[in-house]
C-alpha cells in the first residue's frame, strides 16, 4: 500500500506549546552534504601529501639546471656515466640503474616530465609514496633490460657493433610509462580504456616513425609492465594521504 503524508501541517502539539513533536522531526528533510569543489591544484605535488614526488621532482628540476647551464663536457660525461648502456650494466648495474633516472632527456618541460608530476602525484594519492617507487622502479629496471641485454647478446653473436655497447641511454620515461599503466587500473573504465587506447597508440606511433627504436620498445614494455600491476596497485589502493 502506498504511502500518504501530510507534508507542511503542523503538528497538535505544536499548536498547543510550541514543541515540534517527534513525528514532525522526523518527518524533516535531511540536510544534503556540501558539494564537493574541485581542487585543482591537487594536481601537483606538495611536501606534505605526495613526499616521495615532491623530493625526486626536486632533485629532478636540480640536475635539469645542471644539463641547461653547466659547461657540456662535465655534462656530458655526467650523462655518459649515468648511461644504461650494456657497458655499465655488466659493471656497475645498481649505479647506473639509479643514477640514469636522474635526469630527464628534454628538460623541464618535455612531455614525460610533465606526466611525471601529474601521473606519479595522482598514484602517490591513492598508493603512497613507497608503493609509487616500486611501480616506477619496475617500470624503469625491467624495460630497461628488456631493450638493453638483447643489444648485448646481438653484439654478442655478432650481429651489432661493439659501438652499441655504449649508446646513451638514461631517462625516466620508463618509469612515467610504468606509473601511468598502473594509475590506469586505479580509474574509471569510461576513463581507464580511452587513456590506454591513446598513450599506446602514441607509442606505437613513436615506434613505426623508427627514430629511437630501443627507447620505444621500451616504452611499450613499461606501459605492459604497469598494466600488469594492477592486481598489486588495487590491493594498494586507499593508502595515499589523498585516495578519496
Amino acid at each position: 500500500m502506498e504511502r500518504t503524508e501530510t507534508a507542511g501541517l503542523p503538528d497538535a502539539a505544536e499548536l498547543l506549546d510550541g514543541i515540534p513533536s517527534q513525528r514532525a522531526t522526523a518527518s524533516a528533510p535531511a540536510t544534503r552534504p556540501a558539494p564537493v569543489r574541485p581542487r585543482p591544484w591537487r594536481l601537483l605535488p606538495t611536501p606534505t601529501g605526495t613526499p616521495f614526488t615532491f623530493g625526486y621532482a626536486a632533485v629532478l628540476a636540480v640536475t635539469s639546471l645542471v644539463t641547461e647551464y653547466a659547461d657540456p663536457d662535465l655534462v656530458h660525461s655526467l650523462l655518459q656515466g649515468s648511461s644504461t648502456d650494456v657497458a655499465h650494466l655488466v659493471r656497475t648495474p645498481v649505479l647506473v640503474l639509479l643514477a640514469s633516472a636522474l635526469w630527464v632527456a628534454g628538460g623541464l618541460l618535455s612531455p614525460y616530465a610533465i606526466g611525471f608530476l601529474l601521473v606519479l602525484t595522482a598514484l602517490e594519492r591513492r598508493i603512497g609514496g613507497a608503493r609509487t617507487a616500486v611501480v616506477f622502479l619496475l617500470g624503469h629496471v625491467l624495460a630497461t633490460l628488456a631493450t638493453e641485454v638483447p643489444v648485448g647478446l646481438a653484439v654478442l653473436v655478432g650481429q651489432l657493433p661493439d659501438s652499441s655497447l655504449h649508446r646513451l641511454d638514461y631517462g625516466i620515461s620508463f618509469g612515467v610509462a610504468a606509473s601511468f599503466g598502473a594509475l590506469a587500473g586505479l580509474l574509471r573504465p569510461w576513463l581507464r580504456w580511452p587513456l590506454l587506447v591513446g598513450f599506446g597508440w602514441m607509442l606505437v606511433q613513436d615506434l613505426l616513425a623508427f627514430t629511437d627504436p630501443l627507447s620505444n620498445w621500451g616504452h611499450l614494455f613499461s606501459l605492459a609492465i604497469g598494466v600488469a600491476t594492477w592486481p598489486m596497485v588495487r590491493r594498494w589502493r586507499g593508502v595515499g594521504t589523498g585516495a578519496r
